[in-house]
């Protein structure tokens, strides 16, 4: 028999794991959330009648605690459903939150409790998806050992492949994954604002892009880092890249400095190839540099 589960915060987290853990087998032991009309939602969505804006009305019944609510609110409502007694013993809690460590939800032992998180390294855009947003998809574990274990189980039984952390991690794990995704649409960002100076149309843009940005993808992920790296630099082709300043600098002045940025941290990647020279790896290094 599947456990017994209790969602807190009902938002696009809480409600994707609540819809997919229940058509996996778990059972709903309950849903809370500040606004009991979200909670009544997913209620809706998983078949449950056990909702209420009073967490620790429905996480007693549960095996299996998520604290799904923004990460500025986990600590409070952990330590609110802790005084309360709202918790069994030898429950799990769980927050999913890719920033904070296990250890905020340090009074949930207080109740005989074992702490950890989960989190799924996926964007959740929206809280109705079409297809599930756990399939094939990596979810990341930390905390104490019984824990982790049961968030081994339920990652698998989402369809996601589960990844172990560090605890003391959590911090540099959560910047890779920033860097990934947000930062990732800042420099597809920048591509598209030079492209579309070169005369091309947002949607042609996009069109004309895309394959390239697959195609890097593709050979990262089949070659590595270092050989998935192409390029001017890794030629050491410093006359385009003096062309592509020069451009930039006339044209749109305000995405030069990040250009060169970008640059002046591509040259090591280049360099580990083996094929630049030191006297060319110092001539980039000095051309990318922001130094007046």
């Amino acid at each position: 028999m599947k456990p017994f589960i209790a969602i807190v915060g009902c938002g696009k987290v809480g409600t994707a794991i609540g819809k997919f853990l229940a058509e996996a087998g778990y059972n709903i032991a309950g849903l809370a959330s500040k606004s009991l009309l979200s909670a009544e939602r997913v209620a809706d969505i998983v078949k449950t009648n056990n909702v209420s804006e009073i967490p620790w009305e429905i996480t007693k019944k549960a095996d299996i605690v998520f604290l799904t609510t923004p990460d500025n609110a986990i600590a409070d409502t952990c330590n609110s459903i802790s005084i309360h007694s709202g918790f069994r013993k030898n429950a799990v809690v769980l927050h999913c939150s890719g920033a904070l460590p296990s250890t905020i939800l340090s009074s949930a032992k207080k109740c005989n409790a074992f702490i950890g998180s989960m989190h799924p390294l996926q964007s959740f855009a929206s809280t109705a998806p079409a297809g599930n947003p756990f399939k094939d998809i990596i979810i990341s574990v930390e905390g104490e050992k019984d824990a982790v274990n049961k968030a081994r189980k339920i990652a698998t039984d989402l369809g996601a492949e589960c990844l172990i952390i560090k605890t003391e991690a959590k911090a540099l794990y959560h910047a890779s994954a920033v860097v990934a995704s947000n930062y990732l649409v800042t420099l597809l960002d920048l591509s598209f604002r030079l492209i579309k100076a070169a005369g091309i149309t947002d949607r042609e843009a996009f069109k004309a892009l895309k394959p390239l940005i697959q195609g890097t993808l593709s050979n990262v992920e089949k070659a590595g880092i270092v050989d998935g790296l192409t390029g001017p630099i890794v030629r050491g082709d410093i006359e385009t890249l003096k062309k592509h300043v020069e451009k930039i600098g006339a044209i749109t002045p305000d995405l030069l400095d990040f250009y060169k940025t970008l640059g002046f941290y591509t040259i090591d990647i280049a360099a580990a190839k083996g094929s630049l020279s030191k006297e060319t790896i110092k001539k980039l290094k000095e051309f990318f540099s922001l130094k007046t």
